[in-house]
């Protein structure tokens, strides 16, 4: 159909949220650049009742057939037709309960269940709400009219341009007509919204359903903020006359950047003092910063391809913390950036089961628990990898560039890469093809030869790999001399073995120094890597980026075979003296995962260095959370308290139960650190406490906190609680937070023995949850819960996947998790 190209949409709904179903009609402004006599459309789950075509100023009936396999209806012309033809379709559609296309929310309102409806389109669930083009490149302009209620409020992507009343409780909806735009921005809402506005040039709202408003103000103001940042850093001015920022309460993802209308689950917009802890502004910050960015990589110009969907989640998650930190630099974000998005990117794509960042091109390519690791975080950080490269100021340029010459249509990688170079002046397509177009990243081996370093480069996997894969890797280097001075050398690798000259008085040299790189290195000599340790232990000669990255290569070369866990563990007595968030936070995770993984007397000696180090930690920032700690410091204590008591630390444990048992009785805990207090209560409880969380969560009125608490329900000790809360997940859970406890159980060690064997009981059960959600779990259990039954989860998954595609890409990432795991324990 790529002779056929929609100019307009017209599309009238009548929603009712009492029988939750739709009635439509789409009016469908065409051009064919070829004599055709038949047009095919994307369907999916409508009723249609009629098909016309306009000829000579009058609607002729057509005939039409739907294949629902292929999600398709064929309308058949009366005659053949070429240039532009008018379409006019009716149907009905179902307001379903899943999370995805035209959808229903359930909430309550003056102790009254209630419900609104909104959509979720990306990337294929247009097509459940109206028949259309459903492809990126088809843009089009969209009219469209609501029929609701005279209670109720629509919203979609223009402001209102009238209301019309039509008697019988009724009103008739329009809106401004959209700019030319992909089908999965399209978004029509209708319900009990209520607003907030900052009237300014550009009006944005911030929506809610009745009586949340006053804790939207925190993401009404950071939302205006990072729109100005937007705007400034892309030299393109928001095209738009409004910008709402909607709080849905049954939401599968975190947001959706829906031109003009933004929509996110409610504890990623709504702010609640003494609720919300710091951990959580931030997210708040980072979610709507990246939707907003989206306006421009995405929805000013949209990828041609679902191939080039990295052109939208990779910018939206870089210039997310880019825009964060540019009004919170005290908040030191990139570290953020760094723990959060460039280690699970590498994590994710040590994998042999991995894929390109410009995935394979198809017609239904996934967001899912394998992709969007590659997709957001390996995107965003090989995008810090290319700023650091041509310089912050040029590739500005290339992007302004880029946005100029593409607003409103679509764009492949190539044009980026062009873009990019033409004001670089530096070979940016040569090295951005290296890594956008093929799987995985490399390890550099370095080996000091006398008076210069021999670069090695080779694919890093945790397990065995015979890849004859190459990159074009920046290199940076910084020198250390035995006067105490050192120098800084930069060079770009383009083979897979490279050298540099350095000096005979080098005593020391770290590769990839301030770790804009992607890749893992390697140190052929033990002697560097005590120098560098002594660097780690002044500090000030190593910043905290490098140190972070100096044990979190060593801890990936020890699940890769290549390293001892002895090593690694010896290696972090130079941090015993640590005080900063990225290396402390990064060592802390790898503890767990290596306490979650081995065994026996392995497991004791990471506990005790585990203890050893967090009471350390614990001692300097303090158990209370202090007014004037930095607001990383806040992040990390919630973080590691938990760990500290699975450790065995006495001190934690007194602290944190003691202030579970105040909350119990009803004494008040500081939002930083409700999580972990929640978490130790529940690991320490029994059936009273889990009757408390069950109460508790039943009578809050905030979304973080219901999420807080049913972590703390996966985090029991108690077996007799463990199968309770396996249950409640079942029975309870709402169906968008039913991850949560399971991931929560799937890191508990008093819970990992029962989770394989619940997961095959209720297969089919957890199989209805929502795709997001059913892959969540999977991912969750399968590579610790299967530790000591690899034949038994390998031999379930070949027989499931040969009858099933459902959830293929995460199944097979999560076996070879698994297998990883299984070799690290067996090592």
């Amino acid at each position: 159909m790529n002779n056929l190209n929609p100019i307009n949409y017209k599309i009238h709904l009548e929603p009712d949220l009492n029988r939750f179903k739709f009635s439509g009609t789409t009016e469908i402004l065409l051009e064919a650049l070829q004599p055709v006599h038949e047009i095919t459309l994307n369907a999916k789950e409508l009723a249609f009742w009629a098909c016309a075509v306009l000829i000579d100023h009058e609607f002729v009936k057509c005939p039409f057939s739907v294949d629902p396999q292929k999600e398709e209806i064929k309308v058949f012309l009366p005659k053949e037709m070429e240039g532009k033809i008018v379409l006019n379709i009716t149907y009905l559609g179902e307001i379903n309960d899943r999370m995805a296309g035209f959808y229903r929310s359930r909430y309550r309102s003056e102790g009254k269940e209630r419900f609104c409806a909104v959509t979720q389109f990306e990337e294929s669930d247009a097509r459940s709400a109206f028949p259309c083009f459903d492809h990126p490149a088809k843009k089009a302009t969209f009219d469209v009219e609501m029929v609701i209620d005279d209670a109720l409020i629509a919203i979609s992507n223009g402001p209102i341009t009238g209301e019309k009343n039509l008697g019988d409780n009724k009103k008739l909806v329009t809106f401004r007509q959209t700019p030319r735009m992909s089908t999965y921005l399209l978004f029509f809402g209708v319900g009990e919204f209520e607003f907030i506005e900052d009237e300014g040039e550009i009006l944005i709202r911030a929506g809610t359903m009745p009586g949340m408003t006053e804790h939207a103000h925190f993401a009404l103001a950071f939302g205006k903020k990072a729109l100005q940042f937007c705007e400034d850093y892309y030299g393109q001015k928001y095209p738009l006359p409004k910008l709402d920022l909607i709080a849905i309460p049954d939401f599968a993802a975190g947001a959706m950047e829906n031109w003009g209308v933004i929509t996110f689950r409610e504890n990623l917009l709504l702010h609640y003092p003494n609720i919300t802890s710091k951990a959580g502004e931030q997210r708040i910050c980072e979610v709507i910063a990246h939707e907003i960015a989206h306006q421009w990589f995405g929805n000013l110009v949209t990828p041609s391809d679902w191939k080039y969907l990295w052109l939208n989640e990779s910018f939206a998650t870089y210039f997310g913390y880019g825009a964060v930190t540019h009004y919170h630099p005290e908040w030191d974000i990139w570290a953020e950036f760094l723990h959060g998005e460039t280690h699970k990117a590498l994590d994710r794509d040590a994998l042999k089961e991995t894929v390109p960042i410009e995935l394979p091109a198809g017609e239904h390519v996934v967001i899912n628990a394998s992709t969007a690791p590659i997709l957001y975080n390996k995107g965003g950080s090989i995008l810090r990898q290319v700023a650091g490269y041509i310089g912050e100021s040029d590739f500005r340029k290339g992007l302004r560039y880029y946005l100029r010459k593409h607003k409103y249509a679509c764009a492949s990688s190539s044009e980026l890469w062009e873009a990019l170079e033409e004001v670089s002046e530096k070979p940016a397509t040569t090295m951005m093809k290296s890594w956008i177009e093929q799987p995985g990243h490399p390890l550099v081996e370095v080996a000091r030869d006398v008076d210069k370093l021999v670069l090695t480069q080779r694919r890093f996997t945790y397990l065995p790999n015979e890849s004859d894969q190459a990159w074009f890797i920046p290199v940076s280097i910084k020198i250390f001399y035995e006067s105490g001075s050192s120098q800084q050398i930069t060079t770009l690798m383009t083979n897979k073995s490279t050298h540099v000259d350095i000096s005979s008085n080098t005593v020391a040299y770290k590769v990839n120094y301030g770790q804009s790189g992607f890749y893992r290195v390697k140190y052929r000599e033990k002697d560097n890597l005590q120098e560098l340790g002594k660097r780690i232990l002044s500090k000030d000669l190593l910043p905290p980026e490098d140190r972070w990255g100096l044990q979190n290569d060593l801890y990936a070369l020890v699940r890769s075979g290549d390293v001892s866990l002895g090593d690694y563990l010896n290696f972090l007595s130079y941090y015993k003296e640590e005080d900063n968030f990225l290396p402390l936070i990064s060592i802390a995770g790898n503890l767990f995962h290596a306490y979650l993984v081995l065994e026996g007397t392995q497991r004791q000696k990471v506990a005790s260095v585990g203890k050893s180090l967090l009471e350390k930690v614990l001692s300097r920032i303090g158990y209370e959370p202090d007014r004037d700690i930095k607001h990383t410091t806040s992040i990390l204590r919630d973080h590691i308290l938990v760990h500290a008591v699975i450790y065995g630390s006495e001190d934690a444990t007194r602290f944190t139960r003691g202030k579970f048992s105040s909350l119990m009785r009803g004494g008040s805990v500081h939002s930083d650190i409700m999580k972990s207090i929640m978490q130790v209560g529940a690991l320490n409880g029994n059936r009273n406490t889990f009757t408390w969380f069950e109460k508790r969560l039943k009578s809050s009125k905030t979304e973080h906190e219901r999420m807080n608490i049913l972590q703390a329900l996966g985090s029991f000790g108690e077996q007799a609680s463990i199968k309770r809360t396996q249950q409640y997940i079942l029975d309870q859970v709402p169906a968008r937070n039913k991850f949560i406890p399971v991931d929560s159980l799937a890191s508990n060690p008093h819970a990992i023995p029962s989770m394989w064997e619940w997961y095959v009981s209720n297969v089919v059960t957890l199989e209805q949850f929502h795709p997001i959600q059913y892959e969540r779990i999977i991912e969750a259990i399968i590579p610790v819960c299967g530790i000591g039954k690899e034949k038994q989860v390998r031999a379930f998954f070949e027989g499931y996947m040969k009858q099933k595609t459902k959830a293929k890409d995460v199944i097979k990432m999560s076996l070879e998790r698994l297998e990883v795991n299984s070799k690290m324990r067996s090592a």
